[in-house]
């Protein structure tokens, strides 16, 4: 009762309810620019945050969370191109839906299955914070480095016909994620000279270039769409039946995303990745995955919007962020002289408790600011598409450039689209590209921490459980793609 009690009155007085409305509208404006992720949304509000009262200041900067991760789903949808890393695996069907003339009702389940991630991450947060955290300590650097791993099997089931072309791609994203600083010698490696690519080429650029300057370039040599009627695009949120449908792919995307929030590094991206692919295995309509299926909207939309929640409970009891994101929620914790960890319950209760209550109305404010703000932004994409390819343009050039101020993520950008033009034009998908970009530094880096604290023994990948089993889960999940995608059609054809 403490708990509500400090939560209720947290929201009813101060400026902890419009501290949180501030925070999801700009959260989703920030998650809907492509080139501003959610940890880029909340810094820029950081130091705004100095004056206020800390449980305002910590409930505007989670809810800017919140509202990012569901506004990358927008933009994802609409002109496939991901606002957010973890929105990318929302690109597969949501985008074919708003092609056929459904935009409005991927919109809705995006919104909604976003919501109920939400708000069952939110009582993960609530009532589990202690012993669920203790599981994000077992995860050592081996540990780390095989879940990386674990998310790259996932490429065998994006790689389409092809899983040559599908582990092209797939390298082609490991060896991005090696531009750069070496993360344990400190060596730069690949850089051509350039200081502006010490710091490596951030997934964010990649995903921006594959889809949005790919999906321009490939529009301008083709016929203009057809419009959406305009009974099409009204907002549709999910009715009864299709809720029915739904449930199945919803805990699976509670499931992944609870087990990705709490390890730190996993994130939304792994965690939308993982959800996908679930859901299409599990699926009574899988050959819908790809063409246009509702439920390849609702798993990783609500896998990602478990992560936000999740993602602070290691934080809130340990001091350590499970992504980036949380990082700098944990910067606005110090920044208010609070220092999370076990003592943060004894010393300064009404501040988590008073961030509890925050985030659930975060999550409420989404839907209704989701309700507003979706309906113009389906009306945008009947507009006529040479003015629509030029605003996406601006777009993408004024949130890149906003987040550095940096002219060389603007030619990354250009470079990374006319790659995956090319690879589009030679068959060749970019989502395993995308995955190996996102994951690549991950999987590196714990690999090489591993060996060192091995002495270059291998074997300590199996010594250590958790680490044996995700490798273990891995070799499993390629070895179902593989059996299904080849071995199967192969018995098929042979009995036929």
């Amino acid at each position: 009762m403490d708990i509500l009690s400090s939560a209720v009155s947290a929201l009813l007085g101060g400026w902890t309810l419009p501290a949180a409305l501030a925070g999801v509208v700009w959260g989703i404006l920030g998650g809907a620019l492509p080139g501003l992720s959610p940890s880029v949304a909340m810094a820029l509000l950081l130091p705004l945050t100095y004056g206020m009262d800390p449980t305002a200041a910590l409930t505007m900067l989670a809810a800017v969370y919140v509202g990012a991760e569901y506004g990358g789903s927008i933009p994802a949808i609409l002109i496939r191109t991901p606002g957010t890393n973890a929105a990318a695996a929302t690109t597969i069907d949501g985008y074919e839906l708003a092609r056929q003339g459904r935009a409005g009702e991927a919109l809705g389940i995006s919104l909604m299955a976003g919501f109920v991630g939400g708000l069952f991450g939110l009582i993960l947060l609530t009532i589990a914070t202690e012993p669920m955290a203790a599981v994000a300590l077992a995860f050592t650097p081996p540990a780390y480095c095989a879940l990386g791993i674990l998310g790259l099997s996932v490429i065998a089931s994006l790689s389409g016909k092809s899983l040559i072309k599908g582990l092209i791609s797939g390298i082609l994203g490991l060896m991005i994620a090696t531009v750069g600083t070496d993360p344990v010698s400190g060596v730069s490696r690949f850089t051509g000279g350039s200081p502006d690519l010490l710091g490596g080429i951030r997934p964010i650029l990649v995903m921006v270039g594959l889809f949005a300057v790919t999906e321009m370039l490939s529009q301008i040599s083709t016929p203009a769409w057809d419009k959406a009627s305009s009974r099409d695009t009204r907002l549709k949120l999910p009715s009864f039946k299709m809720w029915k449908r739904l449930w199945k792919s919803q805990v699976i995307g509670c499931t992944i995303g609870t087990f990705e929030g709490l390890t730190p590094g996993g994130g939304g991206s792994i965690a939308a990745f993982l959800s996908y692919n679930e859901a299409r295995r599990w699926s009574s309509h899988p050959e819908e995955f790809g063409k246009g299926s509702i439920e390849g909207v609702a798993a990783p939309e609500c896998a990602n919007n478990v992560v936000t929640a999740t993602a602070l409970i290691p934080m809130l009891s340990f001091g350590i962020p499970g992504s980036n994101s949380a990082a700098v929620l944990l910067a606005g914790f110090l920044l208010h002289g609070l220092i999370p960890g076990p003592m943060l319950f004894q010393k300064a209760p009404d501040v988590v408790y008073g961030l509890y209550g925050g985030l659930f109305a975060a999550n409420i404010l989404m839907v209704l600011v989701g309700l507003v703000i979706l309906t113009p932004c389906i009306w945008l994409v009947n507009r006529p598409k040479p003015y629509l390819i030029a605003f996406i343009l601006a777009i993408v050039v004024s949130g890149v450039y906003a987040t550095d101020a940096s002219l060389s993520d603007l030619w990354l950008v250009l470079i990374m689209g006319v790659v995956g033009y090319g690879m589009r034009w030679l068959g060749i998908p970019t989502l395993p590209m995308v995955l190996g970009a996102v994951l690549g530094f991950l999987v590196e880096s714990n690999y090489r921490r591993s060996l060192v604290l091995a002495r270059g023994d291998h074997s300590i990948f199996i010594q250590d459980p958790v680490s044996l089993g995700l490798l273990l889960a891995a070799v499993a999940l390629t070895a179902y793609s593989v059996w299904s995608e080849f071995i199967k059609p192969a018995r098929k054809l042979k009995n036929a």
